[in-house]
């Protein structure tokens, strides 16, 4: 029997190499090859089978201006925070995959919302490659959800799923998950680069076709990136993270990427023992309640997509007890952290060099503009000088080398989703000074950071 012959693909770029290497020769990145098996079957009816038809039909050029773009409908799940994400509701035809951590909670939301379409008289299809019926149907017990026209297939062979997906004709399709089927097409194992490729593009296509919103849930990395060929989130048109401490009660939902949506947007749950509960008012999760004022805490007014968050900023500045001072960030950047810290001995003369500094973002949440900068500054000088800030103060600005604080953007609802919880004093950047008053809260503009030094000293 002749031996069955193999190449090496990247799973970042998908680039091939005849034997294995170091480094990708296509994007340069290393360890990315990953070794797979040269299928003789060619793009021809094995691979695609003669039941699909091309993707789109091969026509004239047309005028761009010509063409009138229609509103795709959205079908609403019926859980506030998921569709918020998903930037009102599902689209029909398209392709969402979800990937986070073992336990976070991906199955259980998506169980969640086919339940609710269920119930809803949407015909719904759930096709499980991870779990057994019992598994599953226990889990929807435990969250007293209502699966009367909930269907369910545990399967792995995507030829079968498809064929099944055909005679159900769903609404909605979930597979969970993506990296555990595998195509008669392919001899590889499920879960390798090509079968991952593969499933995922012959039912992006079926998706296309049809009409059928389809859902991949997806493992994770190590590293917390989405495990097999970085093709996979460019094929689908949502790809949405799970964050969060699987130890803590809440989870959080990021869209990275939305054809049908804002990106960033942020869906806010508390685990209980229901299943996932939509937080309305998420600003309470980030800020802690301290029994008096303490040093080293500063809120910022952060924004996720189209909402506005305050949370908690946290630091600890105490003296290195080594030649070497740590600089340690949980939820936030550590390399802007030590840009910062630079900046503030430049332009301030505030000096932490001899100091270990940590900073916190409090509740878990990952912040990722640079509005927070002046936050971290005033929370990083409050702890160094052991004076507690105002606790009716919020701040936001990005700091730059030069020393200025630079405007951020839709400065104008930070404030005002500040006043609404009732704080009364706000520092930010002179550029997003509001040119008519907002009740309730006093706006104290700046540009520069020897400025917010003088203002720590006089508050």
């Amino acid at each position: 029997m002749a031996k069955a012959k193999s190449q090496y693909s990247c799973t970042e770029c998908g680039a091939t190499a005849p034997k294995w290497q170091g480094q990708c020769p296509g994007c340069g990145q290393w360890n990315t090859l990953v070794e797979a098996l040269i299928e003789a079957a060619t793009l021809g009816s094995k691979r695609f089978g003669a039941s699909f038809a091309p993707l789109t039909a091969t026509g004239k050029p047309q005028d761009l201006a010509a063409i009138r773009p229609r509103e795709e409908p959205r079908l609403p799940t019926g859980i506030e925070e998921f569709d918020r994400v998903l930037g009102g509701g599902l689209v029909p035809g398209g392709v969402v995959l979800i990937g986070g951590d073992p336990g976070i909670g991906k199955s259980t939301l998506l169980l969640q919302a086919l339940a609710r379409l269920a119930e809803a008289g949407q015909p719904v299809l759930y096709i499980s490659g991870e779990e057994s019926a019992e598994q599953v149907a226990l889990r929807a017990e435990r969250l007293q959800a209502r699966t009367s026209g909930l269907r369910f297939l545990p399967e792995i062979n995507l030829e079968k799923i498809i064929a099944s997906l055909q005679e159900e004709t769903p609404l909605v399709a979930v597979i969970d998950s993506i990296q555990t089927l595998w195509s008669d097409a392919l001899q590889s194992a499920p879960g390798s680069v090509a079968q991952v490729r593969e499933c995922a593009a012959q039912l992006t296509r079926f998706a296309k076709q049809t009409g059928t919103g389809v859902i991949f849930v997806g493992h994770v990395t190590k590293e917390g990136a989405l495990a097999g060929p970085r093709v996979l989130e460019h094929i689908v048109d949502t790809v949405l993270y799970f964050e969060g401490d699987t130890h803590s009660s809440f989870r959080l939902v990021r869209a990275f990427k939305n054809r049908f949506g804002a990106v960033n947007e942020l869906g806010v749950f508390a685990m209980t023992d229901k299943g996932l509960k939509g937080v309305s008012n998420p600003s309470a999760l980030f800020l802690s309640q301290h029994a008096q004022d303490v040093a080293g805490s500063c809120v910022l007014v952060t924004q996720e997509g189209t909402r506005p968050l305050l949370v908690e900023i946290q630091a600890l500045v105490d003296g290195a007890m080594s030649g070497n001072p740590r600089r340690l960030t949980v939820g936030l950047d550590a390399q802007r952290l030590a840009m910062l810290l630079a900046v503030l001995h430049r332009h301030a003369g505030v000096m932490c060099g001899d100091q270990d500094v940590f900073v916190n973002a409090v509740g878990g949440v990952r912040i990722q503009e640079p509005a927070a900068d002046l936050a971290v500054l005033l929370a990083i000088v409050s702890s160094l000088r052991n004076q507690p800030l105002p606790p009716k103060l919020v701040v936001f600005g990005e700091i730059g080398l030069a020393g200025e604080i630079r405007p951020a953007p839709r400065g104008q609802e930070r404030l005002k989703e500040a006043a609404k919880l009732g704080f009364t004093q706000a520092i930010v950047p002179k550029a997003n000074a509001p040119k008519q008053p907002i009740k309730g809260i006093e706006v104290i503009a700046l540009d520069r950071v020897e400025q917010a030094m003088d203002i720590l000293r006089s508050l």
